[in-house]
């Protein structure tokens, strides 16, 4: 029997490979009770062109300093962020990596403020 997170990472594993074959830079998502991470990582998987997150201190003070990074507010926030990051790192186009996480509530808030701020994938 697997644990809810090996069961995760199992599906996280099967996009990993969808992805890699595709050899384009990967926008992967992770999230955590208390935050939601970002990052951009390039198509051969060798470097993070961009990452963005609710910990960073810029992204606290934009959610009013509560400390709420567990909400979908937050997530666009971040989703906002990561999009101009990668943008300034010339990255146009990813494919999004939601690590095994349900495309619903944050993880999709993430996706859709990052396709508003300009990313495709």
């Amino acid at each position: 029997m697997l644990s809810k997170k090996e069961q995760r990472l199992r599906r996280a594993r099967q996009t990993r490979i969808r992805i890699a074959n595709q050899g384009v830079a990967r926008l992967t998502v992770n999230r955590t009770n208390l935050h939601i991470y970002a990052s951009v990582i390039s198509g051969d998987g060798a470097k993070v062109l961009a990452t963005a997150s609710t910990a960073e201190a810029d992204v606290r003070k934009a959610l009013g300093g509560s400390g709420k990074g567990g909400n979908t507010d937050a997530a666009q926030t971040v989703g906002k962020r990561i999009a101009e990051k990668a943008k300034a790192a010339g990255v146009e186009k990813v494919a999004f990596d939601r690590a095994g996480f349900a495309y619903h509530g944050r993880v999709k808030a993430l996706a859709d403020a990052a396709r508003e701020a300009g990313l495709q994938f």
